[in-house]
């Protein structure tokens, strides 16, 4: 099996030897930089499975190398590592596309399992198996991660959380969802933070199903939220 390849951008230089060293051990390729304008000439070069960066970087931060690598590709997950008392740093990643983030210090096992979530989504992509969604005058494929706005043939590449997130509105269309449960199901925890992160989530998801004006994301105040068309 071909070994999957991560671009690591990590400037500490302690931690980013013991983490590629580790995930090397783990079976992963990982391509390990020091400098944010290395990594996306780096990135510009070759196909990334996944792409590990750390928010303060030298010569170009992980915000702005992560929203250059969304200019190119919708799809590759992006987690971020931060520093335990930069949580606002935390949303702001999420803004910018990223699919989740890990807080320093944090332990390999926890980010291998991170890792192996994010790669067993695109194994899924790779399959020939469709699950395929109609909603309004949207068509989603889960499998691709593509919503096609049919009336303009428009079609929106989604990241993988965003990907997650739809098809589980999609899966209880019409049903009330409390936010645990999508916290706990996404995230598998539920917590402050996590609140606030499913909350930029679906800000984006209401912005990509905007075009069809019956379809709404309603947010039950205090419970959670529920996905619904004016057809249904």
């Amino acid at each position: 099996m071909t070994k999957a390849k991560i671009l690591f951008a990590e400037d500490d230089l302690n931690l980013g030897f013991v983490t590629k060293d580790n995930l090397s051990l783990a079976g992963y390729e990982i391509v390990h930089t020091t400098d944010g304008l290395a990594t996306w000439e780096l990135y510009q070069q070759g196909a990334f499975d996944l792409c590990i960066l750390d928010v303060m970087l030298p010569s170009l931060d992980g915000f702005t190398l992560a929203k250059k690598i969304r200019t190119q590709d919708q799809a590759v997950p992006i987690l971020f590592l931060t520093a335990k008392s930069l949580q606002e740093d935390k949303i702001k990643g999420l803004k910018l596309g990223a699919d989740d983030y890990l807080t320093k210090p944090f332990s390999i096992e926890e980010l291998i399992l991170r890792i192996e979530v994010f790669l067993r989504r695109c194994y899924l992509q790779a399959s020939p198996t469709t699950d395929v969604h109609t909603l309004g005058d949207f068509i989603f494929h889960f499998n691709t991660l593509q919503l096609h706005y049919l009336p303009e043939d428009e079609k929106q590449k989604l990241t993988y959380r965003e990907g997650e997130l739809l098809h589980f509105f999609l899966t209880r269309k019409n049903q009330l969802i409390k936010r645990e449960e999508l916290l706990e199901g996404i995230w598998g925890e539920n917590d402050y933070f996590l609140g606030r992160s499913l909350d930029v989530f679906i800000s984006r998801l209401r912005k990509y199903l905007a075009k069809d004006q019956n379809i709404c994301i309603e947010n039950i105040h205090g419970i959670g939220f529920k996905l619904h068309t004016e057809a249904s």
